[in-house]
């Protein structure tokens, strides 16, 4: 008995070439770069949320304070910077440029207040607090950075608009003079860490500029002067300078929080000790829950946290670098670039500290570490990204097809439906 003949198979293409074909594929969807800023940045947040629950409890306890005290604080500032991500994407790019001016001036206003005696507050010797009264503390400086990337970029766009930037003169005037008076604010309260974070991002900007290598070289040059001269005038500087790769604590302890993060990172393993099973937060380890938490991560959730919560800030990256990429709005383009320089870098430097591979800088891990202060502008400028990937034309179109469409039918006229007509039964009829 024959069999009759069938339909032929279509044998798709298999190995690791057609793997690499659909995922390029489909990192080049309009709407990738969308979808990863705004579920990269939310798992960030949670599993930030996570794991300052985790790392402050003992924290707390020490204090006299109860175990969720610095959770509960975080949660609530997630909230609050939550409703400024949403604000952030809701808000047209020309509401975003008129809010340059007036967060700038208002960023170096209060970082003026910070070093108003009776007014700032100096917290592990650093004068860069504003006390809002009780438990509540702001940092100006933190929202420094924002203020730098919106008017840097609406500078630079209505130069470029104008056909200026070809000049020097106006590539470094007035944004690094501008640049200048926010790092001169920052480091009379002795802040080095943030100075870092806010010449990165005016790096980012003169970048994508298209500034030329001699003005990178001579800026560079000045930067480095300047950061060494204020590095060799301070003794604490140059400890945590000398405790880059250190493995044993040294004299006087000066490399005890360096070494203890490596501690942590070494004993958790692969998969970790266990989510609250630390042994480091408790008393070992400084700043458990703020400067070093990707070390209370690694000893908790091991290397599968620490390279997860890696491709995390990576993929936020590269979306980043995509939307800037991407768009023809010189605003948008220096926008995102910023936002996504700032946050790279300052994951970068602690990250790096806390391998021991760059010196301890004090910031945070961004959307991670606990603190306030430094979450709230970071959100808002995650909606920019999140309103800048969204209002790409493409992403646009596609967004708009995804979206049900619901037609008022006029009177008389039935709207077709795949379900069977019934005839309606007269009443009384079984």
């Amino acid at each position: 008995m024959t069999a009759l003949p069938g339909k032929p198979r279509t044998v798709g293409p298999a190995g690791p070439r057609a793997f690499y074909t659909r995922l390029k594929r489909a990192w080049d969807r309009p709407l990738t770069a969308y979808y990863i800023v705004l579920g990269g940045s939310l798992l960030i947040t949670v599993l930030g949320l996570v794991m300052v629950y985790s790392a402050s409890q003992i924290k707390a306890l020490q204090s006299g304070l109860a175990p969720s005290y610095f959770f509960r604080k975080q949660l609530l500032a997630a909230v609050l910077g939550g409703g400024l991500m949403v604000l952030a994407t809701k808000l047209p790019v020309r509401a975003h440029r008129a809010l340059a001016y007036p967060l700038m001036a208002g960023s170096v206003f209060l970082m003026c207040l910070v070093q108003v005696p009776g007014i700032g507050v100096a917290v592990n010797g650093n004068q860069n607090w504003i006390s809002l009264g009780g438990p509540f503390q702001l940092q100006p400086s933190e929202f420094g950075k924002l203020a730098l990337v919106l008017w840097g970029a609406d500078l630079l766009a209505r130069k470029q608009e104008r056909r200026l930037l070809t000049q020097w003169k106006h590539l470094l005037v007035p944004l690094i003079p501008a640049a200048f008076l926010l790092l001169g604010l920052i480091m009379l309260g002795g802040d080095m860490g943030t100075a870092i974070i806010l010449t990165a991002i005016l790096f980012g900007l003169l970048w994508l500029a298209g500034a030329p290598t001699r003005l990178f070289v001579g800026v560079l040059a000045a930067a480095g002067a300047i950061g060494a001269l204020l590095i060799k005038t301070s003794a604490n500087r140059m400890s945590r300078l000398a405790c880059i790769g250190a493995t044993d604590p040294g004299p006087g302890d000066q490399c005890w929080q360096a070494v203890h993060g490596i501690y942590a990172l070494a004993s958790g393993g692969f998969f970790g000790s266990g989510l609250g099973a630390s042994m480091e937060k408790w008393g070992e380890l400084p700043e458990p829950h703020t400067d070093f938490i990707f070390a209370i991560t690694g000893e908790e959730l091991g290397l599968a946290g620490t390279l997860s919560v890696l491709a995390l800030f990576a993929a936020l990256g590269y979306a980043g670098i995509r939307v800037a990429g991407r768009t023809e709005d010189p605003f948008v383009r220096y926008a995102a670039g910023g936002v996504t320089t700032w946050i790279t870098a300052q994951a970068v430097v602690n990250i790096g500290a806390v391998l021991g591979l760059l010196p301890i800088a004090g910031v945070p891990l961004p959307l991670f570490s606990y603190g306030g202060s430094a979450l709230l502008p970071t959100m808002f400028a995650v909606g920019l990204l999140i309103a800048f990937a969204r209002d790409e034309p493409a992403a646009r179109a596609a967004l708009a097809m995804r979206q049900p469409v619901f037609v008022r039918m006029p009177a008389g006229v039935r709207r077709k439906t795949m379900r069977r007509r019934v005839k309606k039964r007269p009443s009384g009829e079984r």
